[in-house]
């Protein structure tokens, strides 16, 4: 049996979580988040607690078994709490600016700036000129995101700067050796 996959997910006060056969939906304050999961799963709500079970033992279902059980644990967590990934971007004279609600405009380095629009569910918000935060409910939605920001310039191990999450350690190399 699965470690993980075997343990209940607790459904704390104000979220309720609706079953319709293998599509599972999560109520909460933040919002509503929707997911169906494979047949082989079995998936029961049992008082304050939800309950995956597998079908059989074969491979993929083991598998599928951890990952259907982590993944209504975030869909629970993430409309009674939510996520967010702060971003730092650092070099000289790398900046980002709120153009609008949502939409940000990162100068770093490039003969362009380069903005960003926050899809469906997200919100960017710039807390100082070096940092964003992105919010939403939906785990996955934010971890992409949040990549395709660093993505936009990725920091260089040389001298560090590009964007990265903020609880990320980078390790400096060392430039060349001067001579022998």
């Amino acid at each position: 049996m699965s470690r993980i996959g075997r343990l209940p997910v607790e459904i704390p006060a104000g979220v309720t979580v609706t079953l319709d056969g293998q599509t599972v939906t999560v109520k909460g304050s933040l919002g509503t988040l929707t997911r169906t999961f494979a047949p082989t799963m079995g998936i029961a709500i049992e008082g304050n607690h939800v309950v995956v079970t597998r079908a059989n033992e074969e491979k993929k279902n083991k598998a599928l078994h951890g990952l259907t059980r982590v993944l209504i644990k975030n869909m629970v967590e993430g409309v009674s709490k939510g996520y967010e990934k702060i971003m730092v971007v650092n070099g000289v004279g790398f900046k980002v600016v709120e153009l609008a609600p949502g939409k940000l405009q990162f100068n770093v380095g490039y003969s362009h700036p380069v903005e960003i629009v926050a899809p469906a569910g997200i919100t960017l918000k710039l807390l100082s000129p070096t940092e964003v935060s992105v919010k939403g409910i939906d785990k996955e939605v934010v971890g992409q995101v949040a990549a395709n920001i660093k993505r936009i310039r990725i920091p260089d191990p040389y001298h560090l700067y590009g964007i990265r999450y903020k609880d990320e350690v980078l390790v400096k190399k060392e430039g060349k050796a001067a001579g022998k």
